[in-house]
């Protein structure tokens, strides 16, 4: 079973527990200043219904929002990560809608443009395993959580412009 505390301020004070995919929770808590995974792996998000600001949490203590690189202190719905044991295979093409040009990946990239000549995915096409894209290189800034599926363009991931820096495969340590 997976769970996860959120609290409303610094240091776990004020809490709320949640062990389930919850797509709204507003009527929960006001902020949130600090996050206890007791188990499983999360994506929390910024906005109700699963949109904004995306966050990858494990196991562990974020004892304030800067621990989970968070841009402020809203989180406002939360998913279990899958577990996935098999191999990882994801495409990126340089423009919309698969076109342009193809690298397809089974490792983690730290940095696109090194590998891949562009600073920009413009589409992309997750055949095998759960990604993080990340808008800059060495897994920081912006994150944008990839399930196994075709994203035709940067905004079906929940992106604002289509810059991916780096991007990493999601295995599940416990």
């Amino acid at each position: 079973l997976s769970q996860i505390i959120f609290y409303e301020d610094r240091n776990f004070q004020g809490r709320h527990y949640c062990n389930s995919e919850c797509p709204d929770l507003t009527s929960y808590f006001n902020r949130c200043n600090s996050i206890r995974v007791e188990s499983g792996n999360w994506i929390l998000y910024e906005h109700p219904n699963f949109r904004g600001h995306q966050y990858y949490l494990s196991r562990g203590e974020y004892p304030d929002f800067q621990q989970w690189m968070g841009f402020n202190d809203s989180i406002r719905s939360c998913r279990i990560s899958p577990q996935h044991q098999g191999s990882f295979r994801v495409k990126v093409y340089e423009r919309e809608d698969f076109r342009g040009q193809m690298m397809e990946f089974t490792e983690d990239c730290p940095n696109v443009y090194d590998r891949f000549r562009y600073r920009d995915i413009h589409s992309s096409h997750v055949l095998d395993g759960y990604w993080m894209f990340y808008e800059e290189p060495n897994y920081k800034g912006r994150q944008f959580y990839l399930r196994p599926g075709e994203y035709r363009r940067y905004t079906d991931w929940g992106a604002m412009n289509p810059r991916i820096g780096s991007f990493r495969r999601l295995h599940h340590f416990q």
